[in-house]
């Protein structure tokens, strides 16, 4: 498969800035193979999902996870011994105290480079200080803070900013509304640098309906890196790599959901985090297991799923990792065909867009 299998035009205009108000109100497009596309808003979800049916979520709640800093003069000098701008976008933990990141300007960083992304006065509760341990391709760096833990916890809180997806961060800047529409209801587990976007879209009220169904819902954890973000950049689309995000299901998540299958009912992932997460815990028997440990599943068309049964999931880019799994889930042609009719009708594409309603493809 080449990259360019997967490409479409997207015109600006069709990138939203700002959610739906409220949340469930946005557009809501049902695809399935082989039958008519049908317009709907996602607080019709309900009628699609029968009683014993399964929703997914993924529960990680989004960290302000991009530090603007200075990078201190180098024992040398370095330019006068001025200090030297610099972003940081937290990617991955790695440790109580380390994190892996992206930084700009990275050519300029070296290993050993002290950065103060806090104030630089010796008071130590407003401090954020950290040192470049290791430096990788593509300006992601290893971060060593001088904090740990709880404490390193709330530096980040205390000094970051909501990292906004570069399509709407070009756009616009991160505003104090951000902090609450970038972050589902459900959310919970600290470590994502970037929303679970399809679960933005619920309320609490669409879930007491969901459950008034006799919907059961159940919550996973996958923590989103800024590697979501990172475009394919090899025309052999075999040849891309993942990065890898951390991801839990618990035993108890794990016994639910064989026994929503086992009864006959259906797993619907809410968002392409919680399905990749499902589909790594999940065997090649179709029986879901524990998991607790790193993925950097890759689904690409040709895939056979074992988990997901049906997707909601917000419209993505062009080229993307992210569209090659619905392509993988529908059809190609399907998608090909929903994303063509989502454009010409109107439809808000990516983080803050509209939603839509994923059938696997049983014809494959």
């Amino acid at each position: 498969m080449r990259l360019s299998d997967f490409d479409f035009d997207l015109p600006e205009d069709r990138i939203a800035l700002r959610p739906a108000e409220p949340r469930h109100a946005a557009r809501f497009l049902v695809v399935r193979a082989g039958q008519p596309l049908a317009d709907h808003v996602v607080s019709d979800l309900p009628d699609f999902l029968r009683p014993g049916d399964a929703l997914v979520f993924n529960d990680t709640r989004v960290i302000p996870a991009r530090l603007a800093g200075l990078r201190e003069g180098r024992s040398t000098g370095g330019a006068n011994g001025t200090p030297v701008a610099v972003e940081a976008t937290l990617h991955r933990r790695l440790a109580p105290d380390r994190w892996s990141a992206f930084m700009r300007p990275g050519k300029r960083l070296k290993v050993g480079d002290r950065v103060a992304f806090g104030a630089r006065e010796d008071r130590d509760l407003d401090r954020l200080d950290a040192v470049i341990a290791e430096k990788h391709e593509g300006g992601e760096v290893v971060l060593a803070f001088d904090l740990s833990g709880p404490e390193l916890d709330i530096g980040i809180a205390q000094h970051g900013d909501m990292p906004l997806p570069p399509y709407i961060a070009a756009k616009r800047g991160e505003d104090e509304r951000d902090r609450a529409d970038y972050q589902t209801v459900y959310a919970r587990e600290d470590g994502s640098v970037a929303a679970p976007t399809a679960g933005l879209h619920f309320t609490p009220e669409l879930l007491e309906r969901l459950k008034a169904k006799g919907v059961s819902l159940h919550f996973v954890t996958l923590h989103v890196g800024a590697g979501t973000f990172l475009p394919v950049k090899t025309n052999d689309v075999s040849e891309h790599k993942m990065h890898a995000e951390y991801g839990q299901v618990t035993q108890e998540i794990a016994d639910a959901l064989n026994a929503v299958r086992a009864a006959g009912g259906r797993i619907v992932c809410v968002g392409t985090t919680s399905l990749r997460l499902l589909e790594s815990a999940t065997g090649e028997d179709g029986v879901v297991r524990p998991f607790a440990d790193e993925t950097a599943i890759f689904i690409t068309p040709g895939y056979r799923f074992r988990a997901a049964d049906v997707l909601m999931t917000n419209f993505h880019l062009p080229k993307s990792t992210l569209f090659m799994l619905v392509c993988a889930f529908a059809g190609t042609a399907t998608m090909r065909e929903a994303y063509a009719y989502a454009i010409e009708t109107g439809y808000r594409f990516y983080s803050y867009g509209d939603s839509s309603l994923l059938f696997k493809d049983e014809t494959r």
